[in-house]
């Protein structure tokens, strides 16, 4: 999922509930991949394809202690994403004001 737009990978990662589930499970902290994969009933080897997407989107990373796999949740990329997120809420919010203000004189023109 490597892009010229880094947030696009992300946005494309988290279009899966299964993969927004794993990393709200690592917002918690880091956890081995069977921890990961314990609540959700498919294979093994699909929450292995959950992880490699979200790896390539920059959005975990996996590390190996003897036998033990490791993952834990990278949020810089979450910040980018709610960065350009926030510029668009200025927008929304703008307009919702002015919809607001529209609505009221309407309401005071009734009779």
């Amino acid at each position: 999922m490597t892009t010229a737009d880094p947030i696009s990978g992300v946005f494309a990662a988290l279009a899966d509930p299964t993969r927004r589930a794993i990393l709200a499970r690592l917002a918690e902290g880091e956890a081995t991949v069977a921890q990961l994969g314990a609540p959700f009933p498919i294979s093994a080897q699909a929450i292995s394809k959950h992880l490699n997407v979200l790896e390539r989107a920059g959005l975990i990373v996996r590390t190996r202690e003897a036998q033990w796999r490791r993952v834990r949740i990278e949020p810089a990329p979450l910040r980018d994403v709610a960065g350009w997120v926030a510029q668009y809420r200025r927008l929304w919010e703008e307009r919702y004001d002015a919809l607001g203000g529209y609505l009221e004189r309407l309401q005071k023109e009734e009779p």
